[in-house]
Order: structure tokens, then C-alpha cells, then sequence
């Protein structure tokens, strides 16, 4: 095979050596969205259709960040690579006439030197010894541009995955309420008495006064329970795919401080419960919007707050992992998925929870309970 010929050939294939790692990224989270696709599609016929459902909403959650990252790292990769072969459109202009002249030169001129043999094998030594680097250059070429190629359907065909991996997560967070909605098999430790939540809900101004008359909206006794999750401190996941956004203490965008932390979640993200817990209240609450409060263990209180939906029932006990809500917002359309790609500051964390915990009616540092240094 000639220079020329193996450079074309090497051009137009499509070598493992191309599929870069943003182009890898993108693809393994396109094999995501299937999969959860798939995953909806089976979610039916599952024994606990909340925590398929749960499951399937968690892997569209992952499978469209990944999505969205490796987009963005595929647009920079490409911007990068087409910068520098602009940069070096002299030197592959040289490159190819080298190739060609060396291809379209007839072999006997090529052993021919006016030094005679000796010459000739000298000039022979020497071209065989250019040769390689020509090659190398050239295969280093055709993997950038086919690199390129590659990058560029793959932003392409983003679109179509984008739009029904969008559709399927919209799909199974409603079933999601659905199948909430149905579901009457949780046991559960006290009955709420709407009325008693009400009073005590108009009579407190902080949620420590809330939080203290929580026995009282009970309708009748609480039954006891000895849950202990103490082997746990330090290393219970994160409620939400999010990252940490204000520590304990630290003042917030509205210039607040609060003994909680704040995560920034992408809209429409799913909360659950990180233990087993039972829900000791859920609703709106002063200035803090929707929120559930869980109790995972006598005198521990887990506090999530800036939701938009909230699932459950006050004194229900329920499993870690079970959705006891979803954020707000609005999930962005393909188009601002698109267009921010190559963006990668963050900004689709446009929403923010707010953790607190509560010991003996006293705030802890959340950070104590919860492993905070995960980036969702």
C-alpha cells in the first residue's frame, strides 16, 4: 500500500484510537437513557412499582447529566482539535504534497543518484528513514480529523437521544404519583389529626417551635421504636443528586445564615430518603416552602426544605431510598441543553435544597451525618 493510499484509508475508517474520551463519555450515557428506557418499560410489571419507578427516575437523572457532560466535553474537545488543524493547514498541505510525490514518482528514478550506486543507497538509507515519520504524521492527522468526524455526529444525533430520555423521565415521574397515590401497604406509627397540625402550625414562628411540638399533632399515642443509625454517622448518602452549595453557618444568596446546608439540584430532581425513616411532617412550612421532616431515630430529625412536590403521609415509616419529593423548576428543552454544552459552570443546578438536622431539638452541622463531598 502506498504513503498516499494509507493515509486516505486511515482517513475515511474509523479507528478505536478515535473515539476520544468526551466522545466515549457521550456514548456510555446514551447506552444510560436506554437502559432506563428499558427499565421504564419494566417498571409495570415490578413487585414495588415506587421503587422501580424510584430507580428508573434516578437512572434517567444520572444517564442526562452524563448526557449533558459529555456533550459539553465533546464540543470543547472538537473546538480544540479544529483550532489546531487550522493552525496547521500549511504543514498538511506539505504533508500531502510529500505523500504525493513520493507516491506518483516512478520507482527507477527513485534509485537513481548522479553519485551512482553509492549515492543511491545513501538517498534509499535516507528516504527510508523519512518514510516512518511521514506515516506517523499522517496517521496522527487522519485520527484528529476523523476525531472531529466523529464529534460532530455525535453532537448531531444528541438531539433525538436528548428528546427521549427528556420524555421518559417526564413519563416515570408521573407514574411515580400514581403509583405513590396507590400505595397503601407502608405501616405506619401515628394518624395525623389535621387539626392539631394546623394549630400548631399558626402558633410557632421558628421551626425549632415546630420541631419541639411535633408529638403534638399526633391523633393519639405514637407507637415507640428503637431505629438507631449511629453506624452511619458521616457516611448517609445526599437526599438528592446535587452539590454543596453553602455549608452550616455560611451566609446564603439572600445574605442568611442558617444552621443547614444548601445543595444545588438540576429542577425536577428527585429526593428521597436516605434511611429508614418516618415522616414525622410534610407541607408548607413558614418561609422554608414545601417540606418533609423525617425522624430516622428517636430525637434525630431530618429536615429537607425548597421542594416543590412532596410524597407521603405524616407517620408513615418508610424505607430508605423511597421519593419524598421533587424540586421545582422547569427541566430545560432540548435547545438549552444544546446550546449550554460546552458550558460547564454549573448553572443547571438552578435550584436548592436545604438540609437540616436536628438533635434532641438542637441543630447539628449536617455535614456530621451526611457524606457532602460527592459531586451529583
Amino acid at each position: 500500500m502506498t504513503m498516499r493510499a494509507l493515509f486516505l484509508a486511515l482517513l475515511f475508517a474509523t479507528p478505536v484510537h478515535a473515539q476520544s474520551d468526551p466522545a466515549t463519555a457521550a456514548l456510555n450515557a446514551a447506552q444510560m437513557l436506554e437502559d432506563a428506557s428499558v427499565a421504564l418499560t419494566e417498571a409495570d410489571s415490578a413487585r414495588d412499582r415506587v421503587r422501580a419507578l424510584t430507580e428508573t427516575i434516578q437512572a434517567y437523572e444520572a444517564g442526562l447529566a452524563a448526557m449533558r457532560d459529555g456533550l459539553r466535553r465533546a464540543a470543547t474537545r472538537e473546538a480544540q482539535l479544529t483550532a489546531e488543524l487550522h493552525s496547521r493547514e500549511e504543514e498538511i498541505a506539505q504533508l500531502l504534497g510529500v505523500l504525493q510525490t513520493i507516491e506518483t514518482t516512478a520507482p527507477p528514478v527513485l534509485m537513481l543518484h548522479p553519485s551512482g550506486p553509492l549515492g543511491s543507497a545513501r538517498a534509499g538509507m535516507m528516504l527510508s528513514e523519512v518514510t516512518p515519520g511521514l506515516n506517523a504524521r499522517a496517521q496522527g492527522l487522519a485520527y484528529d480529523l476523523q476525531e472531529v468526524r466523529t464529534l460532530q455526529q455525535l453532537q448531531q444525533s444528541a438531539s433525538e437521544t436528548l428528546t427521549e430520555g427528556l420524555s421518559g423521565v417526564q413519563t416515570a415521574r408521573t407514574q411515580l404519583s400514581t403509583a405513590i397515590a396507590d400505595r397503601t401497604d407502608l405501616p405506619s406509627r401515628f394518624v395525623e389529626d389535621p387539626v392539631r397540625t394546623a394549630i400548631l402550625i399558626s402558633s410557632t414562628e421558628t421551626l425549632e417551635g415546630f420541631a419541639s411540638g411535633l408529638s403534638e399533632i399526633a391523633e393519639g399515642e405514637i407507637t415507640e421504636t428503637n431505629a438507631d443509625i449511629s453506624d452511619h454517622k458521616g457516611e448517609i448518602e445526599l437526599p438528592v443528586q446535587g452539590v454543596l452549595l453553602h455549608g452550616a453557618g455560611e451566609t446564603d444568596a439572600a445574605g442568611v445564615k442558617r444552621p443547614g446546608v444548601v445543595l444545588a439540584t438540576r429542577p425536577r430532581a428527585i429526593v428521597t430518603s436516605p434511611t429508614a425513616a418516618t415522616i414525622r411532617y410534610r407541607g408548607p412550612l413558614l418561609d422554608l416552602g414545601n417540606l418533609v421532616i423525617l425522624e430516622p431515630q428517636p430525637g434525630l430529625l431530618f429536615v429537607f426544605s425548597g421542594l416543590q412536590e412532596v410524597y407521603g403521609n405524616t407517620g408513615q415509616v418508610i424505607s430508605k431510598g423511597t421519593p419524598v419529593g421533587l424540586m421545582p423548576g422547569e427541566t430545560p428543552g432540548i435547545g438549552a441543553i444544546l446550546s449550554t454544552s460546552g458550558d460547564g459552570t454549573g448553572t443547571d443546578r438552578s435550584e436548592t435544597l436545604y438540609i437540616e438536622v436536628r438533635q434532641d431539638n438542637s441543630p447539628v452541622d449536617p455535614e456530621s451525618w451526611f457524606r457532602t463531598s460527592k459531586d451529583g
